[in-house]
């Protein structure tokens, strides 16, 4: 879904500068890499976030010999999209070296090498060395890297300007509209820059024993930027015997073969003989939808089984607007009754799709699935990794990874019910990694429970868009990069009112709350925002953690053209911790009001309460009052600020916070 925004104001400045690199200095033995999550310290996020079967760490804390980039918090900047935002750049010759935590015997790399000069991407090696002995070249790709301009974005970093009839910030104009027309340097707004790529060592190793990342002499790369490794120990391969294996049926594991049919005669059979389909180990070409319904299918397990797709140009478009198809797997349409009783687990999808056109069926997981679960799938290159078009109910999406992707990682579109993600893992999602859109039909009772979201390019890591009665509780957002923030109350995309309860309880963000473009504003870690109609349901926030905010904990505001039109109000923050600001810990921008009860803050950069209300600045104060329940330590709720006073400092200095740590 677009994450395009309507101006509040208007932005000026120049774009951001080139990140810093600090030279990093090599050890004669490598030490003991920490073990992060989301690059903190594990302690400041336990029992928040996925449960997932890797550990991660950061090459900035490893031995190298290469250059440490960032911190930098900017957008359009290699930095600002990694993990932690600062990461290791290796030219040709140059390694980083980490000591693995435990026993493994595979390894993710996040990294990002350039573009080809016209586009397209290009390819380079990575060599990989376990205890001093090689053991593999990687062969890294930017292929499904690099997007530039405006939305939807374009593959052509030397493209003019998509919308020339759009206002930007470069030149603080619309350039259609100006005489003499501004030249705007190409490329423009170049963005997603990571990708990821994993390898099976081929035995296990302990912890202590060393895995060096190193770019060989000669290679295309100029620069190779490491971002991080996660390590695992994955176990055999599932198998599954009292089964209707799809090699039976013809499919070739090897990946030349087109396998789709195959599967689809699987299918049929094990639906006649109420038996399971079972993939084996191997790679299966897919380059189309494969419907589902009543159906269990099951994988060897998602670094065995993976089904590897190329995106299709249809001859015609599709009735749906669809102009490529590609490898996934759908349930059958709400409209025609949608699918129920499947079950999809243990396999990876790994699609072919570069470029972000929103009509494109070319998701991972689609359509309509009632009462079906989702479980352990690893989930690369499509456009999202999964959206449902309800209505639908009581679907179960347990244990996967979804990374590098296009658009969303996961889409409730649209009269989802009943229905709970957990223990989901997403990194480098094009827009929300995880959303719930309301458009025309409410979702209700859904939970997006214990999960993690890092890195999302565009939008939010969380985002609520209407809907009744929802939970989003114990989850860990980390690092949204630009036009978003970790988790979203949003009022917008035409979707259904907030209605009943939503709750948003014992969540933890890091170094959250971008800088809105449009707007020349930073947003919070919590962004609520009455765009299409106001916010008066019950939304509670409780029991959340917001670290390291890059500007605002929370933020509340409505659109300018609406200021005065739409209120929020009906939100009760209560047992909340806020450690670091980079300004304030409350921006009110908009007509409203909410209650604060046991809300601790430190480290604040600016003023506590931003208070600019709908900015009409009435002699009775601020349209947002602020209602003090109690227990509202670090003197950021000062007597003084209730129950509305003007505050308002527009575009507060942001002062950046010290690191995060215990309470």
């Amino acid at each position: 879904m677009t994450a395009a925004a309507v101006g509040l104001g208007v932005l000026t400045g120049a774009p951001a500068p080139a990140a810093p690199r600090t030279p990093a200095t090599p050890t004669a033995a490598t030490p003991a890499s920490p073990v992060t999550r989301a690059a903190l310290d594990p302690a400041l996020v336990a029992g928040r976030g996925a449960d997932v079967p890797f550990v991660e760490q950061e090459a900035e804390s490893a031995a190298t010999n290469g250059t440490v980039i960032g911190p930098d918090r900017a957008a359009y900047t290699l930095p600002a999209e990694a993990s932690g935002r600062k990461a290791v750049s290796l030219e040709p010759g140059q390694h980083v070296e980490f000591r693995l935590p435990r026993a493994a015997n595979a390894i993710t790399v996040r990294y990002s090498i350039p573009d080809a000069p016209n586009g397209g991407g290009i390819t380079a090696p990575l060599d990989v060395a376990v205890n001093g002995k090689k053991r593999s070249t990687m062969t890294l790709t930017s292929q499904y890297s690099w997007l530039y301009n405006q939305y939807p974005f374009s593959n052509d970093p030397g493209a003019g300007l998509l919308h020339p009839d759009w206002w930007i910030t470069e030149c603080s104009c619309v350039p259609s509209e100006t005489t003499p027309a501004p030249v705007i340097a190409k490329p423009y707004r170049p963005s997603h820059f990571y990708d990821e790529q994993r390898l099976l060592l081929g035995r296990t190793y302990r912890a202590g024993d060393t895995v060096r990342l190193t770019v060989p002499a000669g290679s295309r790369a100029a620069a190779t930027t490491i971002d991080l490794l996660d390590s695992e120990l994955v176990g055999l391969p599932h198998i599954e015997l009292l089964a209707a294996n799809v090699l039976a049926f013809g499919a070739d594991p090897t990946g030349r073969r087109e396998s789709a049919a195959a599967i689809d005669k699987a299918i049929a059979f094990a639906k006649r003989t109420h038996l399971k389909v079972y993939i084996p180990p191997g790679t299966y070409q897919v380059n189309r939808h494969i419907v589902v319904d009543n159906v269990t299918i099951v994988g060897a397990g998602n670094w065995y089984t993976k089904i590897k797709g190329h995106e299709v140009a249809l001859d015609t478009p599709a009735a749906d607007g669809s102009v490529h198809t590609g490898v996934g797997f759908y349930g059958k349409d709400a409209a025609d009754g949608g699918s129920r009783n499947v079950h999809l687990s243990g396999f990876a999808i790994e699609g072919d799709v570069r470029e972000r056109i929103d009509t494109d069926q070319v998701n991972a997981i689609g359509g309509a699935l009632s009462d079906s679960t989702i479980e352990g799938l690893h989930i690369s290159h499509t456009k999202v990794g999964m959206w449902f078009d309800g209505p639908m109910k009581n679907l179960r999406i347990t244990g996967n990874t979804i990374v590098d992707q296009i658009a969303d990682a996961i889409n409730f579109h649209t009269g989802v019910t009943d229905s709970r993600v957990a223990h989901t893992f997403v990194r480098n999602s094009g827009d929300d990694g995880l959303a719930m859109w309301s458009e025309k039909t409410a979702n209700a009772r859904n939970t997006f429970d214990h999960n993690t979201v890092q890195t999302p390019v565009l939008a939010n890591g969380i985002a609520i868009y209407g809907g009744t009665d929802n939970t989003v509780s114990n989850n860990l957002v980390a690092d949204p990069i630009r036009e978003g923030s970790a988790l979203h109350v949003g009022s917008r995309f035409g979707a259904e009112p907030f209605a009943g309860k939503l709750n948003l309880t014992a969540n933890t963000t890091v170094r959250a709350g971008t800088y809105e473009l449009n707007w020349n504003i930073g947003l919070g870690a919590l962004w609520i925002f009455a765009l299409d109609k106001s916010i008066d349901a019950d939304i509670r926030v409780t029991g959340n953690n917001f670290l390291d905010s890059t500007y605002n904990a929370i933020m509340l505001v409505s659109d300018w053209a609406v200021k005065d039109q739409y209120v929020i109000k009906g939100v009760h923050f209560k047992d909340i911790k806020v450690d670091g600001t980079g300004t304030s810990v409350l921006s009110a921008r908009a007509a409203g009001g909410a209650t604060f009860e046991n809300v601790d803050a430190r480290n604040v950069g600016a003023v506590g309460v931003n208070n600019c209300g709908s900015f009409n600045f009435p002699s009775t104060g601020s349209e947002f009052a602020l209602t003090d329940l109690g227990g509202n330590d670090g003197d950021w709720l000062a007597p003084w600020l209730l129950p509305n006073t003007i505050t308002c400092d527009d575009r507060p200095a942001v002062v950046p916070p010290p690191a995060p740590g215990a309470w």
